[in-house]
C-alpha cells in the first residue's frame, strides 16, 4: 500500500487517489487468529502500520471508496483517508471490545477511539467503541464520518 500510495503521489497525471475494498468488504481488519496470542510489544516492534503512514504523508487527496465491511483496523483506515464515500450496504464499525480489547488506544491500532471522537463526537465514539455495534452507511453519513451514501 504504502509504495502505490507514494508511486501515486509523485505521478503528476494524478489528482486523486481512490482506496478501495471488494464488494464484501473494504478491509475487515486484523486477523485475529493470528493477533490472539500476541503481546503489544510484539505486535508494535513488527511495525504493523507503518504501511498506512503513507496515507497521512500524500499530498493528493485519499478517497475511500467503501463497499460491505470497514471494521476495526479496516474502519481505521477508511477514517485515514481525506473523504469517505459508502455504498448502501457499508458497515463501519470497532469491533475488538467483542475480544476484550479497545481499539487503538491501549492497544495496537490506528487511532480509532479518537479518530471516531473527532468525527462524529464522544457520546458515538464511546457506543462504537465500547458496545462493539456496527454503524449502518446511512448513520455513518448522519454522524459525519461519510460524505455520501449510494
Amino acid at each position: 500500500l504504502s509504495h502505490s500510495l507514494r508511486d501515486l503521489d509523485a505521478d503528476d497525471s494524478v489528482g486523486a487517489i481512490v482506496v478501495t475494498g471488494s464488494q464484501k468488504a473494504f478491509a475487515a481488519g486484523a486477523d485475529i487468529k493470528e493477533m490472539v496470542n500476541r503481546e503489544f510489544a510484539q505486535t508494535f516492534r513488527g511495525r504493523f502500520l507503518e504501511e498506512w503512514t503513507a496515507l497521512s504523508e500524500t499530498s493528493k487527496p485519499v478517497i475511500a471508496a467503501v463497499n460491505g465491511y470497514a471494521l476495526g483496523g479496516g474502519c481505521e483506515l477508511a477514517m485515514m483517508c481525506d473523504i469517505i464515500y459508502a455504498g448502501d450496504k457499508a458497515q463501519f464499525g470497532q469491533p475488538e471490545i467483542n475480544i476484550g480489547t479497545i481499539p487503538g488506544k491501549f492497544t495496537p491500532g490506528a487511532g480509532g477511539t479518537q479518530r471516531w471522537a473527532r468525527v462524529a463526537g464522544k457520546s458515538m465514539a464511546m457506543e462504537v467503541c465500547l458496545t462493539g455495534n456496527r454503524v449502518s452507511a446511512q448513520e455513518a453519513k448522519e454522524c459525519g464520518l461519510v460524505s455520501k451514501v449510494g
